[in-house]
């Protein structure tokens, strides 16, 4: 398959690399110092699932320079979603599915927005990985999985994509309830996020005090109840369900948003607790536990370098 990897990053760059390494033909857009080390040393993977090296990496900034593909895995930061979309004509052909690997669950909705449609199936990732330094990507753990829908295109342009994803040994699979298992993901990732960034502690810090412990569990159910009055199928026990799974986790592990705080990145808090702020008030649902968090986290959301503006 021709796959297009609009984002490069941790996300981006991982699954791009391992789906390439299996035979695929990826094109990686990306910028700046990431790409200039792509196009001079090709790609590195670090992982306890097997490191790869890809050399040379057909990597460029300009979408124009690869044509229509099969898939594009889009996964840039939040922020850019719209600029993003925008730039992604050249890449798209009547079957091209644009399968989000982003965080939050208003992403699909803005995609829809500005891309043709049926174009856009839904999508969710599940990884720990980041960009250690330009050109190289650090996979924490031994989780990587993508669950995708089939947005109502011809089945096999999202078969031969999961049987892709396989032989290149990604966890994968197809979701017949897609916008649910977002919004799954949304839940337990609104609560790490919220919580390891605020408390400035991982996980396993979070879940042991008894008091950040509730507050966890609160800032989840606050989440269950928007997504239940919007109609998402959720269990009204998700919440302590997946306070459960976070007991689960390895100790030290923590958030994209919370390593984004430590480096004085900008932080996608808007997305995540903030999204659950504005949804709640226009289902009329209260969501005070969150709207702390966004009000605490606001003044560091811009990057350290916009601090006050």
């Amino acid at each position: 398959m021709r796959i297009a990897v609009m984002g490069s990053g941790g996300v981006g760059g991982y699954f791009g690399a391992r789906l390439a390494a299996a035979g695929q033909s990826v094109h990686f857009l990306a910028r700046g110092a990431h790409l200039e080390a792509m196009s001079r040393n090709g790609l590195e993977v670090r992982s306890s699932l097997g490191d790869l090296r890809l050399h040379p990496v057909h990597a460029t900034g300009d979408p124009a320079r690869i044509g229509p593909v099969d898939i594009v895995l889009f996964a840039v930061k939040l922020w850019d979603t719209e600029s993003a979309a925008r730039a992604l004509d050249p890449l798209l052909a009547p079957d091209t599915l644009v399968i989000s690997l982003q965080n939050g669950v208003e992403k699909d909705d803005i995609l829809r927005s500005i891309l043709p449609r049926g174009h856009v199936p839904g999508g969710v990732c599940y990884i720990a990985s980041q960009v250690a330094s330009p050109g190289v990507i650090a996979h924490t753990g031994r989780m990587q999985k993508l669950v995708f829908g089939d947005g109502g295109a011809p089945a096999g342009s999202a078969n031969a994509f999961l049987e892709a994803c396989r032989e290149a040994r990604i966890d994968s699979e197809i979701s017949p309830s897609i916008e649910k298992t977002i919004w799954e993901k949304f839940v337990f990732l609104v609560g790490l996020s919220a919580l390891t960034t605020s408390v400035r502690a991982p996980i396993g810090i979070v879940r042991s005090h008894p008091e950040t412990r509730r507050l966890l569990f609160g800032v989840m159910e606050e989440v269950v109840c928007v997504g239940r009055a919007k109609g998402i199928p959720l269990a009204q026990s998700y919440a302590a369900d997946r306070l459960s799974f976070c007991d689960s986790l390895p100790e030290s592990m923590t958030s994209s948003m919370h390593n984004d705080l430590e480096r004085g990145n900008r932080m996608e808090l808007a997305w995540l607790s903030g999204a659950v702020v504005r949804l709640g008030e226009s289902l009329g649902v209260p969501t005070p536990l969150n709207r702390v968090i966004a009000g605490l986290l606001a003044p560091w959301a811009p990057g350290r370098s916009r601090v006050g503006q």
